[in-house]
């Protein structure tokens, strides 16, 4: 089984495609090819053994100016070379993760009469994927509320989850806290804002934590990306608590297995991985891109699951008023991991793949 794989820059795009690659190689014996844009997370990172090659795809606007034409012109650059690695690898299959770098070698794979499946990872699918849903054999989607965002192709629909990386599995919380050096005693916050970082978030999270007048039972493991790494270390000096900071962290399933509450934008991989491991979850989404992530977070509040601050409201006094509950009534905690119980969570990266198979038959 030959499979091409394409996805967008960010974690959110690329961690399920090499999950969904892993599984591929796993079951099938599969030789496989990931396609990524030049500017992806992934690029030059080291350990990073996966045959991959990078196309030039930058955003494309509705204007005329400079910029745009550049963009233009890398797209159709990017969608040529697209073309040749199609003809070269000749896969069986293409699969595509959502964003630009997906649209030309899926509508390339349609023509060519190549099956496709595209994966999307957010509650609302993003318009790559919804134009891309007509050329497809099969939609496989994280929510089941996302079926209803896709009108006229619901036959083509499948549920299968968010891929989620072979690292992530549970950890017992004391072997979790060992590994950070942190104690068993103490409410666990565990601060992050997406593969990038969150100025906002970082900014009033540390604000809250210097007015909070319960510092002395918490403790936290704060990922702050690259740009608020120095001014982050150098605040944390100051307000007297235990701390780990990270820009960025590999070892994810130990934070979560760690955590009491995890303070988090609300991205579609995010969320998945919060749900795998059933945490309470103050979820400050990111305002822009369609309300993406508000809808993400929402699938979590509907169960009671987490509290959403958004954007327009989220301040230092807002965000220290909901970590001082959870502080101070630790049932609140509780009973929202107990509403994950009716939540199923499934291999999803072994159900696409099997689903991507059923396609060669």
């Amino acid at each position: 089984m030959r499979v091409l794989a394409a996805a967008g820059a960010t974690g959110g795009h690329i961690f399920p495609a090499i999950s969904f690659l892993d599984i591929l190689k796993e079951r099938y014996n599969a030789e496989t090819l990931l396609i990524l844009p030049e500017k992806s997370i992934i690029k030059d990172k080291e350990g990073f053994a996966y045959n991959a090659v990078y196309l030039p795809v930058y955003p494309v606007q509705l204007r005329l100016d400079r910029k745009n034409i550049f963009a233009i012109a890398k797209f159709f650059h990017g969608s040529l070379k697209s073309l040749f690695i199609l003809l070269k690898f000749r896969p069986e299959i293409v699969v595509g993760f959502g964003s630009l770098a997906c649209v030309p070698v899926v509508i390339f794979a349609w023509f060519f009469r190549i099956a496709v499946i595209i994966h999307e990872q957010n509650v609302i699918p993003g318009e790559a994927n919804r134009f891309l849903s007509w050329f497809a054999d099969k939609v496989a989607v994280s929510f089941a509320e996302t079926k209803d965002y896709f009108s006229g192709i619901k036959q083509k629909i499948v549920l299968t989850g968010n891929p989620l990386r072979k690292e992530m599995i549970r950890i017992e919380r004391s072997d979790a806290l060992d590994f950070f050096g942190l104690s068993e005693d103490k409410f666990t916050i565990l601060a992050m804002g997406g593969s990038a970082g969150a100025h906002k978030l970082n900014l009033e999270f540390l604000k809250a934590l210097s007015a909070l007048r319960q510092k002395d039972k918490l403790q936290v493991i704060h990922l702050s990306g690259n740009s608020d790494y120095d001014f982050l270390k150098d605040s944390y000096r100051k307000l007297g608590i235990n701390y780990k900071l990270y820009s960025f962290l590999d070892n994810m399933q130990y934070a979560y297995s760690a955590s009491d509450v995890v303070l988090s934008r609300a991205g579609a991989g995010t969320i998945s991985e919060i749900i795998y491991f059933g945490l309470p979850a103050i979820l400050l989404p990111y305002p822009y891109a369609y309300k993406h992530q508000l809808n993400n977070a929402r699938v979590l509040e509907k169960i009671n699951s987490a509290v959403i601050i958004e954007d327009q409201d989220l301040d230092a006094y807002k965000l220290g008023e909901t970590i001082g509950d959870f502080i101070n009534n630790p049932d609140k905690a509780r009973m929202m991991r107990l509403a994950y119980a009716g939540i199923l969570t499934s291999n999803a990266a072994g159900l696409l793949a099997d689903e991507a198979a059923a396609l060669l038959k």
